[in-house]
């Protein structure tokens, strides 16, 4: 079975065929949603909040990038992989962020790699599209930028800032981006964006108009309740029948019902003695 590339990914915008992509940072998470048909997987930075448990992704290292890509990838046979460049491993020079995104796709596995910022990422954007590696732009909400931006707020709501959003947007497309995450963008700025641009829109929070739409797996999963954004939308709330299947487990061992016979394994000859062999 082929993964799917960059030209594919493109001919899905040219054919208005939506693209899915989803946000997984294991092995594991990985067989499942590629089994699932998904078209894209990011390993995104966000893994600093949803593994580590960070309140930002300000302290994900480019080797915990690695790391995850890595895994992610071992798990995928048809979609495509993406993985995000983490916070200051692209924003010194156009020269750091090729050997960054040059350790992502060697080590990490990674098909195409991805970075935030429009006008300002330009120049590294170039710099790596030139070394023939893909790479997907992301504006909007910018959570590397969440100090400046003041948290997470919906970004373009004003006229200067909807205008600087599609300034952003078509710097990073002339800059050779193959595609655009929009981050918390209103959905007729989103909408504006998607037909202006040769390459597909991936949208989180930017309403159904994009060229494809993106979610964490954890998020999507509803495996925890206590995050609900306006954007997500839960396809299952997994929380508790989690907790619930631990508890159970729990009480099994405590009880002596697990394990039962059915688990354990016996001698052949169970009624000879053990001896000592000196």
């Amino acid at each position: 079975m082929r993964r799917k590339t960059v030209i594919d990914l493109q001919n899905m915008k040219a054919a208005n065929e939506k693209i899915a992509m989803i946000t997984a940072y294991d092995a594991t998470m990985a067989r499942l949603v590629d089994s699932a048909g998904v078209d894209m997987v990011l390993v995104g930075d966000s893994l600093g909040m949803v593994i580590q448990g960070a309140e930002d992704t300000l302290s994900v290292t480019l080797d915990d990038m690695i790391y995850h890509g890595r895994c992610v990838a071992r798990g995928l046979k048809s979609a495509h992989l993406t993985v995000d460049m983490p916070f200051m491993s692209y924003q010194v020079s156009a020269e750091q962020a090729l050997t960054s995104a040059g350790r992502l796709v060697q080590e990490g596995r990674a098909q195409s790699v991805k970075l935030e910022g429009g006008q300002r990422s330009a120049p590294a954007i170039e710099k790596i599209v030139a070394a023939g590696i893909p790479v997907m732009g992301h504006i909007g909400l910018t959570p590397q930028s969440v100090n400046t931006l003041g948290g997470w707020r919906v970004q373009g709501r004003t006229d200067d800032a909807a205008a600087q959003l599609m300034t952003d947007a078509l710097a990073v497309q002339d800059a050779g981006a193959f595609s655009v995450v929009l981050e918390m963008v209103p959905t007729e700025l989103a909408a504006e964006v998607s037909a202006a641009l040769n390459i597909p829109t991936i949208g989180i929070g930017a309403g159904p108009d994009c060229d494809g739409q993106v979610l964490v797996c954890n998020d999507l999963l509803g495996l925890d309740m206590s995050f609900s954004p306006k954007f997500l939308r839960r396809f299952a709330e997994l929380e508790k029948p989690i907790t619930g299947a631990f508890s159970e487990y729990i009480a099994a061992v405590r009880d002596g019902s697990f394990p039962a016979q059915a688990h354990c394994f016996h001698r052949s000859n169970p009624t000879k003695k053990v001896t000592r062999l000196y």
